[in-house]
């Protein structure tokens, strides 16, 4: 899979834009707080498209000292509902409904994430990801799908609003 470069990259729970124009969504409805607790940040974003890194540490790792399963589908889930979000210009949030990952290489290091929209409709998005190592190693690889949702009127996401 390849991406688009990445333009400027925005910065955890910074108002994105479309087109250059006001911010569609803001924060706290855009800041995921579970990857500000890993230490992901993003990496670039745009029309149906976005980048996570990470770097990783101790407290990520597993028993082996690669970065633990979990941490993956993680960043590939996060940075797909990013990339679906994208798609719709940042007017809609969404649910996962599923995400399927393969783990493919060790990781460790930096890792970026890159994901991107590859279908859907109006209700739901299809994407795609992988991770690569700093060496340009396939980490791992996923595909998910999304449910788009309108974001509540404070921009808070909670249960309510997913319903």
């Amino acid at each position: 899979m390849s991406s688009p470069p990445p333009e400027r990259a925005p910065r955890s729970g910074e108002p994105l834009a479309q087109d250059g124009g006001e911010p569609v969504l803001t924060p706290p409805s855009f800041r995921n707080p579970f990857l500000d607790l890993l230490g992901a940040v993003d990496d670039g974003i745009g029309p149906g498209w976005a980048r996570v890194a990470l770097e990783s540490r101790p407290e990520l790792t597993n028993m082996h000292g690669k970065v633990h399963g979990g941490v993956l589908l993680t960043l590939l889930d996060t940075t797909m509902a990013r990339a679906a979000m994208a798609r719709q210009g940042f007017r809609l949030s969404v649910v996962s409904i599923g995400v399927t990952a393969s783990f493919l290489s060790p990781g460790s290091g930096r890792l970026r994430v890159d994901a991107r929209a590859i279908g859907g409709g109006r209700s739901t998005c299809f994407c795609e990801a992988e991770i690569l190592d700093a060496e340009g190693r396939i980490v791992a690889k996923g595909v998910g799908t999304f449910r788009y949702r309108k974001p509540p009127q404070d921009g808070a996401i909670s249960p309510e609003s997913i319903e």
